[in-house]
């Protein structure tokens, strides 16, 4: 459960004393804000301090003030991946919204747009697409911002944003001045790179630059998406909408309203696990280890769908406990059952992991980052 990484600590103590007036009116620093609005879940308390960044400028501004006041500090995009204490957080809260124009240079085939982090990332997908450009339409209906894509390689229905981003422009948190790292400098893996791993707490991203190929075609590689369009040679605008399409069936689509869909998305991610442990689980469940759904990993390793064991552990579509539950149309997606707090899904997280951890030997790890204590 990877928390936030503070500039420094502060005391309680400290916290409670009148601070000094933010030295210039370009940004506003506000108290106490609730954050669960901001996120998909709608599940938090607090934060101490809350600035909503519109320029790089004021991010600069903003991370001067967390530095003056000795405070930790959280950087907030679209609120997707994120469960947030009952407490909330006892920092500042950088709620990214630079949100300027995209910009798009193009080179013979190649296509290089650059978004800045505040922009919102469906409606950047929904863009190319309509363009007819391939490379992220299997991304469509994910919440969220551009800025959060490349810290978590986000990926779904087999695309990843690794396979087309080039650039990262970022703030460097220790020298405050901003640096751009290529793709390889990233690191990316599945659901990972620097920036939630070996960086963690180093940088803040404030745009993200693509590539793509004008003359490249989609490749269908999910089973969802190959079904729909069987015998078919779809467009990248007609995947949008059927990956959208395909995400509403699994509550998977943020639609206001609808209790399936106050969820942080898969709450576990795929366990990657030695091929060995094929033959345990199959003596557990007494089935063959070939009807285990797996895929490969490398380097004798497999990844499991952690779905499956959820299910297999007895935690169907639908499940409750208590004020929080599973989706009725996704096992990963757990989800506030209307006044659900933070204990709570922590209840229903821990009761799974336990379980399949008792089960199957293998435990699970949470995919949306973990605020305050």
């Amino acid at each position: 459960m990877p928390p936030a990484v503070p500039i420094a600590h502060i005391s309680p103590a400290h916290q409670c004393c009148t601070l000094k007036p933010v030295p210039s009116t370009a940004i506003r620093i506000q108290e106490h804000v609730p954050l669960a609005p901001y996120t998909t879940l709608r599940i938090g308390g607090p934060a101490r301090f809350f600035c909503k960044i519109t320029a790089e400028s004021e991010l600069v501004e903003a991370v001067s003030f967390a530095r003056e006041h000795n405070l930790p500090l959280f950087v907030l995009g679209g609120g997707s991946n994120l469960l947030v204490s009952d407490s909330g957080f006892n920092g500042l809260v950088l709620h990214m919204a630079i949100a300027s124009p995209t910009q798009a240079t193009t080179e013979g085939n190649i296509l290089d747009v650059t978004a800045t982090a505040g922009t919102d990332w469906n409606a950047f997908v929904l863009s190319l697409c309509e363009q007819g450009i391939s490379g992220v339409e299997c991304l469509a209906g994910i919440p969220g911002s551009v800025g959060g894509t490349p810290v978590q390689n986000v990926g779904a229905y087999g695309q990843e944003v690794a396979d087309t981003i080039t650039l990262v422009r970022a703030l460097h948190l220790e020298t405050l001045r901003f640096v751009t790292l290529t793709h390889e400098q990233c690191r990316f893996a599945y659901r990972s790179s620097i920036f939630n791993t070996t960086h963690r707490g180093r940088y803040v991203v404030t745009q993200v630059t693509f590539r793509f190929d004008r003359t490249a075609g989609p490749r269908l590689t999910y089973a969802d998406l190959t079904r729909h369009f069987a015998g078919q040679s779809p467009t990248p605008i007609e995947i949008y909408h059927a990956v959208r399409e395909i995400r509403y069936g699994k509550g998977m689509l943020i639609v206001e309203g609808e209790a399936d869909c106050r969820s942080a998305g898969s709450f576990f991610k795929n366990p990657v696990v030695p091929e060995s442990v094929l033959t345990d689980i199959a003596a557990t469940l007494e089935i063959p280890a070939d009807k285990i759904p797996h895929w490969p990993a490398g380097q004798s390793l497999i990844k499991l769908p952690a779905a499956w064991l959820l299910e297999k552990a007895g935690f169907i579509k639908g499940f409750q406990l208590g004020n929080a539950g599973i989706s009725s149309r996704h096992t990963l997606a757990l989800i506030n059952r209307g006044n659900a707090s933070a204990a709570d899904l922590q209840k229903l997280r821990d009761t799974i992991q336990q379980e399949v951890n008792a089960r199957f030997h293998i435990l699970l790890e949470q995919e949306p980052i973990q605020l305050g204590s």
